[in-house]
């Protein structure tokens, strides 16, 4: 069933589905840091790490601000918890099903039991 949320969900989940991306946001997550900062790690340029973060920005999964010549990235805590959220109702809902299969699987007669 669809809802509001799903458009930012997309663009959050788009945005993680990248490997530098995600080490992007672990970084962050210990802390606010420079652009500069974040590319340190990684062998490519300035500019394809700062590409990296506007689909960040644009996921809402940092904000960044520029106070003279550098500009500082923030994770935000609330859209990770909203897409955390989604994944803890989606593990809820499965872990219900393979609870009420287990159930089924071990209250129906065994081969041997059949026979009688």
């Amino acid at each position: 069933m669809p809802n509001d949320q799903e458009p930012t969900l997309d663009r959050v989940f788009h945005a993680l589905a990248d490997p530098t991306r995600r080490a992007l946001v672990e970084r962050l997550v210990r802390g606010p840091a420079s652009v500069r900062q974040l590319a340190e790690p990684f062998e490519m340029s300035l500019t394809a790490v700062m590409q990296h973060l506007q689909v960040l920005v644009d996921a809402g999964l940092v904000t960044s601000q520029k106070t003279g010549r550098v500009r500082t990235c923030t994770i935000e805590p609330a859209v990770v918890r909203r897409a955390e959220g989604w994944l803890g109702l989606q593990r809820t809902q499965w872990e219900h099903r393979l609870d009420r299969l287990d159930q089924i699987l071990t209250s129906a007669p065994s081969e041997g039991e059949a026979d009688d």
